[in-house]
């Protein structure tokens, strides 16, 4: 069954467990295909290939409503490398408070964060982007 984009998180590992790091109105492709290499000789009829290593998109951002508060949450991880995940899912609990869990699946990697205002236009809600430059590719972490 498909599931819809309601209850998905950026999550900051924090020690030794995950918290959501901001709410988030988009996500980027968390993964790519791996490149062909062409291996196509002068025998061949046609073009052939094997698969390369693997590609890990250069930034991955996420949109975000403007707050200062979460703007300074998210400055405060500029410059130094940490545990990020998107998780998948969430449990609604009293008072419609939905706990994020992550029981539709969890991408975890590792990258440096950034953040900036992106531009707005009349009657437009202000927008930013944490943008993270992965170190680590993004996987799907086991359950």
């Amino acid at each position: 069954m498909a599931i819809n984009t309601y209850k998905i998180y950026l999550m900051h590992k924090n020690g030794a467990t995950y918290e959501k790091l901001v709410d988030i109105k988009s996500f980027p492709d968390l993964g790519q295909p791996a490149n062909g290499l062409e291996t196509t000789t002068l025998s061949d009829p046609a073009r052939t290939y094997i698969k390369g290593i693997g590609e890990t998109p250069a930034q991955l951002d996420f949109t975000c409503n403007y707050t200062l508060a979460d703007y300074n949450t998210l400055s405060a991880l500029v410059g130094t490398e940490h545990d990020f995940a998107v998780w998948f899912g969430g449990t609604a609990g009293t008072g419609g408070v939905v706990t994020p869990d992550g029981s539709n699946g969890k991408i975890e990697f590792k990258g440096y964060l950034d953040v900036f205002i992106t531009g707005g236009g009349v009657n437009e809600v202000v927008d930013m982007t944490c943008s993270i430059a992965p170190s680590t590719p993004p996987q799907m972490a086991s359950t």
